[in-house]
């Protein structure tokens, strides 16, 4: 009974949460960041509802018991989330399974599919087994009805900067002050709301007491619809009636039948006329329309060719300057080859006058040789 109780007061805060967090975030008509209290709160009831029935684990350094294990598994039962797992894994400043389980639903929501890979954890409540007890609310049809909820955050944008938020040592405390309206005494003195609540039962109780007030508000509203739908439903038949008896004595009369058979029939021309009329004009709207079309993707055509041509342009100018220079490179080059030519030339004449000239010497040697020997 307990366990029933904690499960239908989870329900009922998260039904208030995700009300007044999609009322604000339309009001606001902008998208939320992750200061935005109501969405702080959201978070903070969506924690408090995925703790709930958690099996404790014991490991060497002592019990730990995180909501992030349930989350993991999403992983594997939907390929699409891997991305959210990588990116959580890729922040550094996590250091607890908590704060990675923060980052991983502040993610989803982004991503506008905390709703669909909740309800992928629940049709696998096999797998789930393994961390909740069974009267926790993940196992129980309360875990269906909030997934359920969820669905209608799909129409918030959350623009949510994990960078710099210390996810790790934040605090789930559910502030009641949003979701509870000051009231009035019997007396007409306006009483200050709740100032001194020292459990967290009392204040779900409030908040039973509030929904159920509101429920039966709901009720008495929808009895008072269908007895004013039941009094119109009377009115109009009532009417019908008279019209019919009205239509009756219009039939009986035959002048009044032939003044109303011409009188249709000219309306029926006028009808008829302005109906072709209405045909001509949309043909030449559509034929309009197509005109402007074609002159639209001529002219997109045109700036397209444009672009390319002005690229053409741009690079054969390119292409011309380089062409130029490896011209004066070449003319250079040219130059300091003639150079070398007649550079080597003249080398060349000097050598042969070098050798005629020891030409010349040998045979003067030689000749004197000869003289010499004889």
């Amino acid at each position: 009974y307990h366990a029933m109780e904690e499960r239908a007061n989870l329900m009922n805060m998260m039904k208030l949460s995700i009300k007044i967090l999609i009322q604000s975030a339309l009001s606001l008509g902008r998208t939320l960041d992750s200061d935005f209290p109501p969405l702080q709160q959201f978070f903070v009831v969506l924690e408090h509802c995925l703790k709930h029935g958690l099996k404790v684990k014991k490991t060497f350094i002592g019990q730990n018991k995180s909501f992030f294990g349930p989350l993991e598994l999403v992983e594997k039962l939907c390929p699409e989330a891997s991305d959210i797992a990588t990116s959580v894994k890729n922040l550094p400043e996590l250091k607890t399974a908590v704060g990675r389980g923060r980052a991983w639903l502040y993610l989803a929501l982004m991503q506008k599919k905390l709703a669909d890979y909740l309800k992928v954890l629940l049709d696998h409540k096999h797998l789930l087994s393994e961390f909740y007890e069974p009267d926790a609310l993940m196992m129980e049809e309360e875990g269906a009805v909030i997934v359920g909820l969820l669905v209608g955050l799909n129409v918030i944008d959350a623009n949510l900067c994990l960078k710099g938020e210390d996810l790790d040592s934040q605090v789930g405390v559910i502030d009641f002050s949003l979701y509870l309206k000051e009231t009035q005494d019997s007396d007409g003195k306006q009483d200050g709301g709740i100032t001194a609540v020292l459990d967290q039962k009392h204040y779900v109780e409030e908040l039973n007491r509030h929904l159920s007030c509101t429920v039966a508000d709901l009720q008495n509203k929808i009895d008072c619809l269908e007895k004013t739908n039941s009094k119109l439903q009377e009115e109009v038949c009532v009417c019908l009636q008279q019209q019919l008896t009205e239509l009756d004595h219009f039939r009986k009369s035959s002048s009044k039948l032939d003044t109303y058979k011409q009188s249709r029939q000219g309306l029926d021309e006028m009808y008829s006329d302005v109906w072709k009329q209405l045909k001509e004009e949309k043909k030449i709207r559509l034929e309009l329309e197509k005109e402007l079309e074609l002159q639209i993707g001529m002219k997109t055509e045109m700036e397209i060719a444009m672009k390319l041509l002005e690229k053409d342009t741009h690079e054969k100018q390119d292409t011309l300057v380089a062409l130029r220079q490896q011209l004066e490179e070449v003319k250079a080059i040219n130059l300091q080859m003639f150079h070398k030519s007649q550079n080597a030339e003249y080398s060349l004449q000097q050598k042969t006058e070098a050798i005629s000239s020891f030409e010349g010497k040998t045979n003067e040697m030689m000749s004197s040789m000869k003289q010499m020997e004889e």
